[in-house]
């Protein structure tokens, strides 16, 4: 079971990337792309993935991802339940939406640093 944790350092540490709250909502951003948004209560997660994908997607689990509402479908989005998702899963999602919005260069780069891609959630000082 993933939860808003096990990815929020990832907002703030691969390269570009940045967090804001928007309406009260947690955002990934690079530059004025947001590449992952929280739901209000933090149990839901929107991330960038790529159109055509989506539906077999959605089709192999869909206790864990839905399309995301009518308005934004134009958009690569997806919604995903973080209840239903393993936390390295979710990290790794996170990662996968952040390359579709820097350069190739910069995730090759990050590739190359994280040859087993993000990893567990770091573990709490708590």
């Amino acid at each position: 079971m993933a939860t808003l944790d096990d990815v929020l350092d990832l907002g703030s540490s691969l390269e570009r990337s940045y967090t804001a709250v928007v309406r009260g909502r947690l955002k990934f951003r690079v530059k004025q792309i947001v590449y992952v948004a929280f739901s209000l209560d933090e149990t839901e997660m929107g991330f960038g993935f790529p159109k055509e994908e989506r539906e077999a997607m959605v089709g192999a689990r869909p206790s864990a991802f839905h399309l995301p509402r009518e308005s934004d479908l134009r958009f690569h989005w997806i919604e995903s339940d973080l209840a239903a998702l393993d936390p390295t899963e979710a990290r790794e999602l996170v990662v996968d939406a952040w390359r579709m919005v820097v350069p190739q260069k910069v995730w090759r780069a990050y590739d190359l640093t994280h040859p087993d891609g993000p990893g567990p959630p770091p573990v709490s000082a708590g």
